[in-house]
C-alpha cells in the first residue's frame, strides 16, 4: 500500500512539474530565460534546446540576450526564434541576440489568460488521471485478495486527500500565474 501511495504522489509531482514548465513558457511581458525553453535549434543536424548552446541572460526586465558559444550558429538560433512565433523579434548584432520583450496589450494579457487556464485545466485532468488508475490499480488489489475492503477505503481516502493537495496547488499556480500575466 505505501509503495502504492509513494507513487500516487510522486506521479501527481511530475505532473505539476510539468504544469510548472508550461507556465514558465507563457509569456508575460517580462523577459523570463523560460519563454526560450520549448525552442529547438537545429545544431548539426539535432534539434536543440538553446540553453544546451548559448548563455541565455536577461539584463533587465524587457530583454534577453542570447550569446552562442559558437558565432557560426547565431543565424540558426534567430532563424528558430523568427519560426517559434513568439511575437518577438530577434536583434543581431553579429556576436548575440537581443530578444527586446514588448509590452503586452490588454487584448493578448485575457488571452494569454485563458491559455493558461486551459493549461491548468489539463494538468488537473493528468491529476485526475493518477488518482484513477491508482482507484483502479487498489480494485485490482482487492479482487486478487492481496488488500482488505478497509485498507483499499482507507488508501482511497488518502489517494482523494493527496489528490485534492495538488490540485489545490494547481489553482495556486494559475492564480499567480494569472496575476502575472495581468500586472501592468
Amino acid at each position: 500500500m505505501q509503495t502504492v501511495l509513494k507513487d500516487v504522489d510522486a506521479r501527481m509531482n511530475a505532473a505539476l512539474e510539468a504544469l510548472g514548465r508550461e507556465f514558465a513558457s507563457v509569456r508575460t511581458g517580462r523577459a523570463a530565460v523560460g519563454l526560450l525553453e520549448p525552442i529547438r535549434v537545429d545544431y548539426y543536424g539535432t534539434p536543440t534546446p538553446i540553453s544546451q548552446m548559448a548563455s541565455v541572460s536577461t539584463p533587465d526586465a524587457r530583454t534577453l540576450v542570447i550569446q552562442p558559444w559558437e558565432a557560426s550558429q547565431l543565424k540558426e538560433i534567430e532563424k528558430a526564434i523568427t519560426k517559434a512565433d513568439l511575437g518577438i523579434q530577434p536583434v543581431n548584432d553579429g556576436k548575440l541576440i537581443r530578444l527586446p520583450i514588448p509590452a503586452l496589450t490588454e487584448e493578448r494579457r485575457k488571452e494569454l489568460v485563458k491559455v493558461v487556464r486551459r493549461v491548468a485545466e489539463d494538468g488537473k485532468v493528468a491529476i485526475r488521471n493518477v488518482r484513477r488508475d491508482v482507484l483502479q490499480h487498489l480494485r485490482d488489489l482487492v479482487v486478487n485478495g492481496e488488500v482488505g475492503d478497509d485498507e483499499e477505503r482507507r488508501a482511497e481516502q488518502q489517494v482523494q486527500k493527496v489528490t485534492d493537495e495538488h490540485t489545490k496547488s494547481i489553482d495556486d499556480l494559475l492564480k499567480a500565474k494569472e496575476a502575472e500575466i495581468m500586472e501592468v
